[in-house]
């Protein structure tokens, strides 16, 4: 099976999936790996235009992992995780959205040709 885009975790989403426990992480993982396939599309949906949400529910919590799109390579379509969550409600905080597209943004200007 292809996958349809590669995850990349950066500093904020790798610190955030660091401090979780094994199981819970491994369980974020293996979701994370079924929404590359496409096989399950409630685990990765767009929350703006362009900041998408991986959404994950384990042992009666929701995790929220913030990401982006990268196109710019013709070979392959990059996702990048900026930061995570844990949620008790089904509203995201804008702070967090803000969060998200002030990363999206840095990288992009960092990563001009």
């Amino acid at each position: 099976m292809n996958k349809n885009f590669e995850v990349i975790f950066l500093e904020q989403a790798l610190d955030f999936l660091e401090r979780l426990d094994l199981k819970t992480r491994g369980e974020i993982c293996y979701n994370i790996d079924k929404a590359k396939l496409g096989l399950d599309p409630k685990i990765f949906k767009k929350l703006t235009d362009n900041i998408w949400e991986f959404r994950i529910k384990y042992n009666g919590m929701q995790y929220r992992l913030f990401a982006f799109w990268d196109k710019t390579d013709k070979f392959e379509t990059l996702v990048f995780s900026t930061h995570g969550m844990v949620k008790k409600t089904n509203k995201i905080p804008k702070t967090e959205i803000e969060k998200a597209e002030k990363i999206r943004n840095e990288y992009f200007e960092n990563n001009k040709l």
